[in-house]
């Protein structure tokens, strides 16, 4: 305090006008204080001016829970806000209950999608936080096939090779030393080109390794791919038999029990109708992905030029 009677007022003066000066250094930027609740601060929007100085302006501040901190909206983003910003101003985030539980796989046989769901307890306020995701989805796999068969048919992944290798594969039909054999069986299921199929597929989702490859990159998301089933890729299959019975013949009870004898070949990895399945490039395993089978039951033939793989 400056005393007239003991100092001279020429000295007062300078007083007084170094502590105005530091008043209005305090108080011109913000408040002085410790919250936004004590300095009455709440500001919407991002307002610099909106804020509460814990130190003096020019102060060294040596401990950082005396750094200045805001009342204003935009500290929420930039983290800067005071501790009572929140409770004073009325920001109240959203609040989601627990997850419920899984639902069914949505698929009976095959691969499927199961999910769960959570819902708001409380709406967000004055630019409280979002509420997060209340769907979760996952994975799975319907069990419910009707028979064994069909299970083992859908955890298969075809394995897959270019189709110009097919015509090689035909061009050394003459020359293969298996042709005697061929010949000598031609009769035979195994040793008959006439029993080569093709198969189309959808494909549902594929590895960016496809996409990258030229070899590979018809396996496009939503694109549709004919992949052929050459002799030297079928496999006889124990778990089913083939059944089938012409309609334009008579046979007898002998015949049909010599008929659900017969043996069914087929390749493996080329699934069944509507079913999605797994497919893998044999010369490039990073290739990968899923497909669903489009053919019907009903296969039918096709050259090596219409496919654009075979199954190994």
């Amino acid at each position: 305090m400056c005393n007239t009677k003991v100092n001279s007022p020429k000295m007062c003066a300078h007083y007084w006008g170094f502590v105005a000066i530091l008043m209005v250094s305090v108080f011109a930027v913000g408040a002085y204080g410790g919250s936004c609740r004590e300095s009455s601060l709440c500001c919407n929007g991002r307002d610099s001016s909106c804020v509460v100085q814990k130190a003096p302006l020019n102060a060294i501040i040596e401990d950082l829970n005396d750094k200045p901190c805001y009342c204003d909206h935009a500290c929420l983003r930039l983290g800067d806000c005071c501790e009572d910003f929140k409770s004073h101003c009325g920001v109240i985030d959203c609040i989601v209950s627990e997850w419920g539980p899984w639902s069914e796989c949505d698929t009976a046989c095959g691969t499927g999608m199961m999910s769960r769901t959570r819902i708001i307890d409380q709406k967000p306020q004055n630019g409280g936080k979002h509420c997060p995701s209340l769907v979760q989805k996952r994975g799975c796999q319907g069990l419910k096939c009707h028979n064994h068969h069909d299970r083992k048919v859908l955890r298969e992944t075809a394995l897959l090779l270019p189709a110009d290798l097919s015509k090689s594969r035909h061009e050394n039909d003459t020359s293969d030393i298996r042709r005697n054999l061929r010949l000598r069986y031609k009769n035979a299921f195994k040793h008959n080109r006439g029993n080569e199929y093709c198969i189309e597929f959808e494909v549902i989702k594929a590895t960016k390794a496809c996409h990258r490859d030229k070899t590979y990159n018809a396996l496009a998301e939503g694109d549709r791919v004919i992949v052929r089933c050459d002799l030297e890729a079928l496999h006889e299959d124990k778990s089913a038999v083939d059944t089938e019975i012409s309609n334009n013949s008579i046979q007898d009870e002998e015949d049909e029990r010599q008929q659900e004898r017969k043996p069914k070949f087929r390749c493996r990895g080329e699934g069944l109708t509507g079913r999605s399945t797994r497919f893998s490039s044999l010369a490039l395993p990073s290739c990968r992905g899923k497909w669903m089978r489009v053919t019907t039951k009903q296969l039918k033939k096709c050259s090596t030029i219409e496919a654009q793989f075979i199954f190994v």
